[in-house]
């Protein structure tokens, strides 16, 4: 399994690396299998996996969960688990229990953390120094998205793409140990990474970032029919999942399965109830 220290040292070395967003144990496991560096357990599972209309929704039940059924399929692989809207903009003590909670009943590697509010960025000083890794996340920030107006690239401006530069170097400053980069203009997504010297990965953030993270229904074509630009599709799983049970029901209907290859016997039929 990676550690903090591995991704520092596949950035000084740049190594790329590969981040997935997973929710569930198949997913995981499937992530492991094919080599994937990290899995982020992101709180869009409340949109793609729960049906909830924004990320507002998912509490921290709802991460827990998730987040111990990724652990199970994924054991050796590093885990990081966002934590949920407005569990940590409380008290800061109530942010550190929420933090130490989720951090504890899921067994992860790593908090992630949206937006360097000042608040933020005092909770990260504080978990790390507890022994909590934080990764750190900026540009377009769902849990804000009401705020920022939007799902819109951020960064585009003098005043935005400084501001984020700002951002990169306060998170890295506080202790995190890798920052997300989400829909900023690549050339930007290049600065900041260069900028700082912990490992960026992005998501619609260009390919000069340290790493990509891309969520698992989407780079699969897996419940999903809409995809953001920055999505590339690996392979279409509804495609192939709708045929199959399409070829499913037209077995059942024509009384081709279960066949007898499916079915259990017994030697002697005498024992059968009598009707």
């Amino acid at each position: 399994m990676l550690t903090i220290v591995d991704l520092a040292r596949m950035k000084n070395n740049q190594e790329k690396i590969a981040m997935v967003t997973a929710y569930d144990y198949p997913s995981a496991k499937q992530a492991e299998d094919a080599g994937i560096d990290l899995i982020l357990v992101g709180d869009s599972l409340g949109m793609v996996v729960l049906g909830y209309t924004s990320t507002t929704e998912v509490t921290m039940d709802d991460m827990i969960h998730h987040a111990k059924a990724v652990r199970r399929g994924a054991k050796n692989t590093f885990v990081v688990v966002d934590m949920p809207f407005m569990s940590y903009h409380a008290s800061l003590e109530q942010s550190i229990n929420n933090v130490s909670r989720l951090f504890q009943e899921t067994n992860a590697q790593a908090v992630k953390l949206e937006g360097a509010s000042e608040e933020t960025l005092t909770l990260t000083r504080r978990i790390t120094d507890g022994g909590i890794p934080v990764v750190g996340h900026i540009g377009l920030t769902p849990q804000t998205v009401n705020v920022l107006g939007g799902y819109r690239v951020q960064g585009k401006d003098e005043e935005t793409s400084k501001k984020l530069l700002e951002d990169a170097k306060r998170f890295e400053a506080a202790g995190a140990a890798a920052l997300v980069l989400e829909c900023i203009p690549k050339e930007l997504g290049q600065v900041l990474t260069e900028a700082i010297n912990i490992p960026t990965i992005g998501i619609g953030a260009g390919a000069a970032c340290d790493g990509q993270v891309l969520v698992y229904h989407d780079l699969l074509q897996y419940g999903m029919e809409q995809f953001p630009k920055f999505v590339k599709n690996y392979a279409n799983l509804n495609t192939a999942g709708t045929e199959g049970l399409k070829k499913y029901v037209s077995d059942v209907k024509e009384g081709q399965f279960p066949l007898d290859e499916h079915s259990y016997h017994i030697k002697n039929k005498d024992i059968l109830p009598k009707i």
